[in-house]
């Protein structure tokens, strides 16, 4: 749980980090925009000026070459020049079309118009020409610069993200498989060996029914022995009886479960549907479920199971009594390494889901859970067809 935390608010932290660079780019970037823009601004005034300078005074000499330069300075900014008509006198800085290059000079005067008020120049005698003029191409590149910076940083990031989280996932998987099938060489010999020492018992006359349990658990070790050694590869599905595997391995838990947990299995009338499944796998599946409802209820308390089909699914719901888990857990609770357990290792919910969702095709999720009263479990598993 502690490690989930962890992570969270690592990632938390990560996202309030990049949210402050981004703000700060954008922020910067608008205060650049501004500056350009009031000079831009600036600019233009001049050249109306000049503009005015050359139209009445008429100079001559240096003061003439110097509003000729100041004119020929604006090569960046797009300027449409108009009479007291909103007729176009001059431009500068429009790229034309081909064709209908009139209709598109009077489209760009409107946009002018909508976006600021024109520069005011007096004549003389009631004459008055108007300037009207947009932003440069430069400042509207700089405009847009941030948000493509950060659209491509982000899927950068997101891109490197996706990959470190492929890597570790691979090699998490591949250091669980190595631990599993070392667990199941392991588990091997001594199980073996138990058995042979369970048929010098029988010649010894030891009571049939005990000699039996014994026996039973045997089995189970190698039962489990093999579901360790079938991690990390495709197991094999065959036609099972759905029916038959739930109650039975409900049988063996509540043989091992104290009096106290109540078991209950209902099929509403279901005629014992054929699953392909690994037999195996999914009693690892069943087990898991039950025993963390039992360790949920502190060991008293209802379990229920209850089959039913779902058009082409058969649903298993698994209920109990227990304390429950609030929302946060239910999101993290089939992740690697999650456990409410004290001593737990937080790969059962984890390997559950694997062996559902990957092997089986099927669907595993918290469909209900509530502090104080209990959850359900919902597997789903496609029926074959027949």
């Amino acid at each position: 749980m502690q490690i989930y935390s962890r992570k969270r608010w690592w990632k938390i932290s990560l996202f309030i980090g990049a949210a402050l660079i981004s703000i700060a780019s954008l922020f910067y970037t608008n205060r650049l925009v501004d500056e350009l823009k009031l000079e831009e601004q600036k600019r233009i005034e001049l050249w109306a000026e000049a503009n005015r300078q050359l139209t009445i005074d008429g100079t001559s000499g240096s003061s003439m070459n110097l509003i000729l330069e100041i004119l020929r300075n604006n090569t960046t900014v797009p300027v449409i020049l108009t009479d007291d008509s909103s007729k176009i006198v001059f431009y500068r800085n429009i790229n034309l079309p081909k064709n209908n290059q009139e209709d598109y000079l009077q489209l760009t005067l409107d946009k002018m118009k909508r976006l600021r008020d024109p520069i005011q120049i007096k004549l003389g005698q009631g004459e008055y020409q108007y300037i009207y003029y947009s932003d440069s191409t430069l400042l509207i590149k700089l405009q847009w610069f941030p948000i493509v910076q950060l659209f491509v940083v982000f899927v950068f990031m997101l891109v490197a993200y996706v990959a470190f989280s492929a890597t570790r996932q691979w090699e998490q998987d591949q250091v669980w498989v190595g631990m599993a099938r070392e667990t199941a060489h392991q588990l091997g010999t001594p199980t073996t060996s138990l058995l042979g020492w369970m048929d010098v018992l029988q010649m010894k006359n030891i009571e049939i029914d005990l000699l039996k349990e014994m026996r039973y658990d045997i089995q189970r070790l190698q039962t489990i022995t093999s579901r360790f050694s079938k991690i990390g590869s495709k197991p094999e599905l065959q036609p099972t009886y759905i029916i038959d595997v739930i109650e039975g391995m409900v049988a063996y838990l509540r043989r091992r479960s104290s009096s106290l947990v109540n078991f209950k299995v209902e099929s509403d009338n279901l005629l014992n549907p054929v699953i392909p499944l690994s037999q195996p796998l999914f009693e690892w599946v069943i087990e898991n479920l039950c025993k963390n409802a039992i360790d949920a209820m502190e060991g008293e308390g209802n379990i229920e199971l209850r089959l039913y089909q779902q058009k082409k699914f058969i649903v298993i719901d698994i209920s109990d009594t227990g304390k429950g888990m609030t929302r946060a857990v239910q999101k993290t609770v089939f992740k690697p390494g999650f456990s409410t357990k004290t001593r737990g290792w937080g790969l059962g919910l984890t390997l559950s889901k694997r062996i559902v969702e990957h092997y089986h095709k099927g669907y595993i999720s918290v469909v209900n859970s509530a502090l104080g009263k209990g959850s359900v479990f919902r597997i789903m598993l496609p029926i074959i067809d027949k």
